[in-house]
Order: structure tokens, then C-alpha cells, then sequence
């Protein structure tokens, strides 16, 4: 039976590659500045939102397993139209927005390693990022993602690169710290944000449908529902170990920030390559290093997934052919999408526009996509025409769905009221 009796390696899959492409480099720039500038007070933040992460994501991916189909294309036949398409049209102008940005961090931590100028650099990474999902099959792509999300590792051993009072750093983390100031709001609002992301659902729902469908040995599980326990658990498992991977991740960075900036009075952080340039005199080249080199490797698996999952979300709504296992042939508009958003990423770095400026626009955007998406998501995964007989019936698992839901339009409030302040 397909997800019974495997290795744990072999049961990660598309919940890993959601979970560590969430630590792009636009989310290493808002953990970094939450370090720079509060140091270890917003630590507590990263655990509060791990069950809350953990839920959306598996209720997205048990919609996209459950049905054989992307959010987009549940959407798309259980909701008015004038719901979908404004909410993918979003989705896809926020996408491109932290595209840009990061194709443009990826640049001048490249720059910074190795010289040579930054907008070369920024075509290179877009080029390889739009190739590799072209020309490889599903399984292959998904395995280089798997592996590329290794590269997280080098944030752990920042902090043990200066001396981290870890007593002190674990109370923050268990303790909440709240600050009732603007500066304090805004990125607590801005981690929320970068943390449970539209594009995430999106992407982690097409890669369990798409999953199903190349495998023979799998179907929908609404058709083929004693497939359920061992592919459930195996969600349940893949999420739970992407998410837990991410947030130990952005827990690390802010550590990291913390000990080594807000410790010496560097607060105004902008983004992950000003933060990686600030690490050099204080934890060394080392530091500066293993942080540049990070932001590339997120980047390099950021980029395909921003890119993937617009190219999922817009494919769907127009009922076309959509999934990285078909050729770019078989595929046309999927893969057109994928290329025509990445290209407006790159123009961007090419544009008068400021970098963290299209990151507050993105982060808006995801904000007002957000809500809406999850309200869905959450009244889709108790539908028996969507889940058939696998409809969420557990308290838990459907509690924690609401709860983040709730939370994430209390921070869309937040960010509305503190926009502009």
C-alpha cells in the first residue's frame, strides 16, 4: 500500500519542500531584522506558530491527496468565480513581488562571495531555477529540492560560531515577550506573514495531486479510500517534519541575529544580505559565509516554488494541463506561466522599484489572499463533493485549522492598522 511500511526519508516529500522553501530569502531578511531588533524577544513566536503552520498545511495537503486536485481546481468547481479568480490573480502579483526580491537577495549574497555584478547574477539564478523545473521529471526535481533543502543546516551553526546565552534564549522561546509599540507589531505581523503564505497551500496541495497521479500505484483518496490510513500518516509525518524543519530554522536566525547584531547595537537590518554582511565583523567569515551561502540555496529552492506554485493556481483556474512531470510540450501554459512569472521577477531587479518596498507589497497581497483562501480550505476539507467519505471529522486537527485562520486575519488587521506607521 502506497506511504505504508517506508523509511521516514522516503515518506518526506512535498511537506519538507513546502516547509524549508517557506525560509526563503525574503524570510530570512523579516527573521533577521525580528533579531537585529528585539534580540531574543521574539523567539516565542516561532513555537507559537508551529502547530498552527502544521495544521493549515496538512488540511491542504489532505485536500490535494483526498481529491487528485490543486486548491485552485477545487476551487475553481465548488466556489463562484468571482471568489477564484480575483483570490489566483493575488496570489499570482504577490508571487512575482517576492520573486523579484529574492532573486535579487540571492544576487548580493552571490556578490558578496565570489564579486562580479549582482543583475548577472540575478538571470543566472532565474535561468537555472526555470530550467531545472522544465527539464526534469517530477521525482527527479523533487528529489534535487529534497536534497537542496539541506543547505538550511548552515543556520545551525551560526550562533555556535559567538557565545549565545541559551538559558536566556530558551526562556524567550517559552515565555512570550509583547511589545505594544508599531516597530514591534509590524514584524511580529511580517513573521506571520512570511510564515503561513498562500503560495505554500497552494504548492503543498498540486504536489500531493500531482504525486498521486504519477504513481501508479496511488489514486485519489476519495476513490480509493483504503489507501487513506497509511498515506494520512504519511502526511501527517511530512508536514510535521517540513514545518518542525523551517521553524527550527527561522528560530535559528533570529538567535543568530540576535547574538551577534541587536548584541552590538545593529538594529536596522533591511534585508538577508544586509544581515549577512553586517555577521563579518562580529562572527567572523565564517558566519558571513554559511548565512550568503544559505541564502542562495533557499533561494535556488524558493524561486521554483514561488514560480510552481502560481504556475499550479493559474493552470488550474484556466482547466489546463498543469504538473512538472509533463514536458514543457504537454504543458504549455503551466510552463508559460512558470517562465512569464520568473521573467517579471528578474525585470524587477531591473526596475526603479525598491526591493523591501515590493516585499511590503507582497506581504499585503499574501495577507489579503491569505484569509480567504484558508476560510476556503477549511469549508473544502469538511465537503464530502471534494473529500467524499474522507471529509475532516477530528476536533484537533480541524481546531488548529480554525485557530490559524483566526490568527492570520487578526494579523491582516494588525497590518492594515500599522501599514504606513
Amino acid at each position: 500500500m502506497p506511504g505504508s511500511d517506508k523509511p521516514i526519508l522516503q515518506m518526506l516529500g512535498p511537506g519538507l519542500i513546502t516547509g524549508t522553501s517557506d525560509d526563503d530569502p525574503s524570510g530570512i531578511g523579516t527573521y533577521s531584522q525580528a533579531g537585529a531588533q528585539f534580540g531574543f524577544g521574539m523567539l516565542w513566536v516561532i513555537l507559537f506558530t508551529y502547530p498552527l503552520m502544521c495544521a493549515i498545511q496538512e488540511i491542504s495537503a489532505r485536500i490535494g491527496r483526498t481529491s487528485g486536485r490543486g486548491l485552485a481546481a477545487n476551487m475553481r468547481r465548488f466556489f463562484p468565480r468571482w471568489f477564484a479568480f480575483p483570490v489566483v490573480a493575488l496570489l499570482l502579483t504577490a508571487n512575482i513581488l517576492n520573486l523579484g526580491a529574492d532573486l535579487g537577495a540571492m544576487a548580493v549574497a552571490a556578490k558578496l562571495l565570489i564579486g562580479g555584478p549582482a543583475l548577472l547574477y540575478v538571470v543566472g539564478f532565474a535561468i537555472v531555477s526555470f530550467l531545472g523545473a522544465a527539464f526534469f521529471r517530477y521525482k527527479q526535481y523533487s528529489d534535487v529540492l529534497k536534497w537542496l533543502s539541506m543547505i538550511l543546516l548552515a543556520y545551525l551553526v551560526v550562533p555556535f560560531l559567538v557565545k549565545v546565552s541559551w538559558a536566556e534564549a530558551i526562556r524567550h522561546t517559552v515565555v512570550p515577550e509583547i511589545h505594544y509599540e508599531g516597530g514591534f507589531i509590524a514584524l511580529l505581523v511580517g513573521i506571520f506573514g512570511t510564515t503561513i503564505s498562500p503560495y505554500l497551500f497552494f504548492w503543498q496541495a498540486s504536489g500531493e495531486a500531482e504525486e498521486s497521479r504519477i504513481d501508479p500505484e496511488s489514486s485519489p483518496l476519495r476513490t480509493s479510500p483504503e489507501q487513506a490510513p497509511a498515506e494520512l500518516n504519511r502526511i501527517r509525518i511530512d508536514t510535521l517534519i517540513g514545518m518542525g524543519v523551517s521553524n527550527v530554522v527561522a528560530w535559528f536566525i533570529i538567535l543568530s541575529a540576535a547574538v551577534t547584531l541587536f548584541s552590538t547595537g545593529h538594529h536596522d537590518i533591511q534585508s538577508a544580505s544586509d544581515a549577512a554582511s553586517a555577521l563579518r565583523p562580529l562572527g567572523g567569515q565564517l558566519a558571513t559565509l554559511l548565512f550568503s551561502v544559505g541564502i542562495i540555496g533557499t533561494g535556488l529552492l524558493a524561486v521554483p516554488v514561488l514560480a510552481g506554485s502560481a504556475a499550479y493556481a493559474l493552470g488550474e483556474e484556466l482547466k489546463a494541463r498543469v504538473g512538472i512531470d509533463f514536458s514543457p510540450k504537454r504543458a504549455p501554459i503551466f510552463y508559460t506561466v512558470m517562465g512569464v512569472a520568473t521573467a517579471l521577477g528578474v525585470a524587477l531587479n531591473f526596475s526603479p522599484i525598491n526591493p523591501i518596498k515590493a516585499l511590503v507589497w507582497s506581504a499585503v497581497l499574501n495577507g489579503i489572499v491569505a484569509v480567504p483562501v484558508m476560510v476556503a480550505m477549511m469549508l473544502m476539507v469538511r465537503d464530502e463533493r471534494i473529500m467524499g467519505p474522507l471529509k475532516e471529522r477530528g476536533p484537533v486537527l480541524y481546531g488548529f485549522g480554525w485557530l490559524a485562520t483566526g490568527v492570520m486575519g487578526l494579523a491582516v488587521v494588525a497590518m492594515f492598522l500599522t501599514l504606513g506607521k
